[in-house]
């Protein structure tokens, strides 16, 4: 029990240090000092609906944590696209999460990321951890398109954010927002934002 115990904090321990590695080198794309807590991570897997036939998208899953909330959902690792812009916490992902589909590459070219097997192909919904704060919002705007394109009408593209506001504007004609939750158990306090077609 003990060692059990010590195994899972070292763990934690070394996801955090890993993940503030990655926001020294690279503070415009790892979006928080430290990684997302196991509460909003599970919150965030909550809108997958586990009985679709669909593959899920996950964009910037970091140190895995909320690849993790999403297995535990119920979606096998094959049925798990991963998009990760960073080549350390690729390279991590792929020890730690066998059979998952990860990517290393740009989300923002989600098309070309995601290449000839899964381009065309239609998701249940896409799980962002990406921090959109660090990007012009015409930017933003058009990857929120590009997401929901890859979604069945209603299907939801949930967003992290430690901003006090939707990191992106609304535009009714094209797509909803809603708010989805505020986590105060995380560092920082986290809000959570979902978008749908319009």
């Amino acid at each position: 029990m003990a060692l059990r115990l010590r195994e899972k904090i070292e763990q934690k321990f070394d996801e955090e240090i890993r993940f503030f590695k990655g926001w020294i080198d690279k503070p415009k794309r790892v979006g928080a000092i430290l990684p997302t807590s196991s509460v909003t991570a599970r919150r965030m897997a909550s809108v997958i609906n586990p009985q679709s036939d669909l593959p899920v998208l996950e964009l910037g899953p970091g140190t895995g944590i909320i690849t993790k909330a999403i297995l535990e959902r119920g979606i096998p690792p094959e049925k798990l696209v991963s998009v990760e812009f960073s080549t350390d916490f690729y390279h991590h992902l792929l020890e730690h999460f066998p059979g998952v589909n990860f990517i290393n590459g740009d989300a923002f070219d989600i098309r070309n990321t995601l290449g000839e097997t899964w381009k065309d192909r239609k998701f249940d919904s896409v799980i962002s951890a990406i921090p959109l704060l660090s990007f012009p919002m015409y930017r933003r705007v058009q990857l929120m398109e590009q997401l929901l394109e890859l979604l069945p009408p209603g299907r939801p593209v949930i967003q992290i954010t430690y901003g006090p506001v939707s990191p992106v504007i609304a535009w009714p004609d094209r797509y909803h927002i809603e708010h989805f939750e505020f986590v105060v158990r995380n560092i920082p306090p986290a809000q959570l934002w979902i978008y749908r077609k319009a």
